[in-house]
């Protein structure tokens, strides 16, 4: 089975852009939230330590369907380069199969530089996370 990405043509991924903005946001502002609190005991701002909350994140991400789940995952795998574009049909499997019975959004936000993997799988298919309009 061959796959439908090429350079010309515009590619569905099974996921918003917009989402996976979302996602990436939220990560990389837990990611800063994780080392701010690794540099000082407490964070000043109560309502951005809510809003930061990695249970908020998990919600979200649970709230996607199997599909928009397993892109997300695809492209963190493609963006760490386990998979290259054009092999974006297979990694959609392995990450449906790995997502079987298990936490998306635990698996994610557990990921080591989750966010930029993220958004250096957009940037696999030649989508910048910064021209998404949040």
């Amino acid at each position: 089975m061959s796959s439908s990405f090429n350079d010309d043509d515009e590619f569905d991924l099974g996921i918003s852009t917009e989402t996976v903005a979302t996602v990436v946001d939220h990560l990389r502002a837990l990611q800063e939230t994780e080392t701010e609190q690794d540099e000082a005991a407490e964070i000043d701002d109560v309502e951005a330590e809510e809003e930061l909350d990695p249970e908020t994140l998990a919600a979200f991400i649970e709230g996607l369907n199997d599909d928009e789940q397993a892109a997300l995952v695809a492209l963190a795998w493609v963006g760490r380069g386990d998979y290259e574009p054009e092999q974006w049909e297979e990694a959609l499997t392995l990450a449906r199969e790995r997502g079987d019975g298990n936490s998306t959004a635990d698996y994610l936000i557990q990921m080591d530089l989750g966010a930029d993997l993220l958004a250096e799988g957009l940037g696999a298919f030649g989508l910048s996370i910064e021209d998404v309009e949040r």
